[in-house]
């Protein structure tokens, strides 16, 4: 599977300078603790013991920060979902495979991170840059299953790849858009096997 390239969050400041790990480190604890709209820069560089001027010389505004805290985030979940995936040979497996650790990783961010849950719902909400690198993963990594599927003859050929592609990721997107799977908690259990199922009598050739 190809690696899907990491977002650009908005930062000021050498890229890889400590002082800006301690920050996004304080501030991830704080939002958990506060949530993000009722944390404010001077409440961070107070936790860090930085003055509010200092941290601006690392990130332009308090969305940079929580910018750089989803794009950790919805990086976790990618390389969950990558490892499933990579762990099993069969196309239609994957695919399977793919779904459902999507809605384990997702609701494990939901339901032991909920304060970083709220932020994602609104980098997804505002369309941050690290939303759409994750909607490009899932999409990248639904055409590369069908591609290998079809190779193999799982998957029917008809249809063109894009098209396909598209639909897919459109009815999987209640199990990893978080302002949708929060509105579907009830079927989290069985939606993945569903759905998965759904799919791959779709794609039999």
């Amino acid at each position: 599977m190809n690696k899907t390239p990491a977002p650009k969050v908005s930062a000021r400041g050498p890229v890889d300078h400590e002082v800006r790990d301690q920050i996004v480190a304080a501030a991830t604890e704080h939002f958990r603790f506060y949530g993000y709209e009722k944390t404010t820069v001077s409440d961070l560089a107070r936790a860090v013991g930085f003055s509010k001027a200092y941290i601006y010389k690392f990130f332009e505004s308090k969305q940079a920060i929580g910018e750089m805290i989803c794009a950790n985030c919805l990086d976790e979940i990618q390389t969950e979902v990558k490892a499933a995936i990579d762990a099993v040979d069969s196309p239609p497996e994957k695919l399977r495979r793919m779904l459902k650790a999507l809605v384990e990783s997702c609701l494990r961010l939901f339901f032991q991170d909920r304060r970083l849950y709220e932020i994602v719902s609104s980098a997804a909400s505002g369309r941050w840059p690290a939303t759409l690198v994750y909607e490009d993963f899932i999409e990248q990594s639904i055409r590369e299953i069908l591609q290998l599927g079809r190779q193999s003859g799982d998957f029917e050929r008809k249809t063109p790849l894009d098209e396909t592609t598209r639909a897919i990721h459109l009815i999987m997107r209640p199990c990893f858009n978080p302002l949708l799977l929060q509105h579907g908690l009830d079927t989290t259990d069985e939606a993945p096997v569903l759905l998965s199922s759904l799919i791959l009598r779709s794609l039999s050739p």
